[in-house]
């Protein structure tokens, strides 16, 4: 049987663990046979159209295409893993909130909008799970490193680009904004604790710089203009880090 395009597109996604690209996509054939990315994207409509009625789907997000099972199947298809997934506190919620929104943003600016010291391991954790970055340094005193959205960041919540993130006058509550982007439900506040739930350990009351070893792993990803994070549709696209 001749193997065609649709089926080696499907290989392809399914062992790459990862997005494609229609780039990428394209580097999978030898030069004197490489399909245009017009044909790519072509046999790209079969494969979704494939996936109908299935328990899985072709889902497009910033960098590239990817299978994924369906969001309806997850309370049956999550019982395959023992460990629960990470509850986040509303304290780290808050924060990747006006990150996204308000980008590029400097810690202390996220402190003066919650009226709150913001834990180093909030944003130690944000950075370690590669959902921020460090894309530059507020000509200020202090010179503050200012923090924006990766595309990790809109790979992992389904979003071809920040375009998707629902509209700020339409969210009232922070719930309202966990259930739009997935998130776990935030563990109700009481004390101190809030800071603590998935982020890491006590809460710095008096900390009022930037983790200067966590932030090292990404300043080298430049200073781009966050806000034009896009879908990767196979285009040379070096906005995001």
């Amino acid at each position: 049987m001749e193997t065609g395009l649709v089926q080696i597109l499907e290989g392809a996604l399914l062992a790459a663990g990862e997005p494609l690209s229609v780039q990428r996509m394209t580097l999978l054939f030898e030069e004197n046979e490489r399909p245009s990315k017009d044909e790519i994207k072509a046999a790209i409509q079969s494969v979704e159209e494939r996936c109908e009625g299935r328990g899985y789907e072709l889902v497009h997000v910033a960098s590239g295409y990817r299978f994924q099972v369906r969001q309806d199947l997850a309370q049956w298809v999550g019982r395959l893993w023992q460990e629960r997934p990470a509850r986040y506190s509303r304290a780290l919620m808050e924060t990747l909130s006006l990150i996204a929104y308000r980008q590029p943003i400097t810690r202390g600016e996220i402190e003066e909008i919650r009226g709150v010291a913001v834990s180093t391991n909030i944003i130690k954790t944000l950075l370690e799970r590669e959902w921020v970055r460090v894309v530059g340094h507020r000509d200020v005193p202090g010179r503050p490193a200012m923090y924006a959205t990766t595309r990790q960041f809109l790979d992992y919540f389904n979003l071809k680009s920040l375009d998707q993130l629902p509209p700020l006058a339409e969210i009232k509550e922070l719930d309202n904004l966990s259930g739009e982007l997935g998130l776990e439900t935030p563990q109700p506040d009481g004390d101190a604790s809030d800071d603590t739930a998935a982020d890491g350990s006590d809460t710095e009351p008096g900390a009022d710089s930037v983790d200067d070893e966590g932030s090292a792993s990404v300043a080298e990803s430049g200073d781009e203009n966050p806000t034009e994070q896009r879908a990767d549709d196979g285009e040379e696209n070096n906005t995001v880090g």
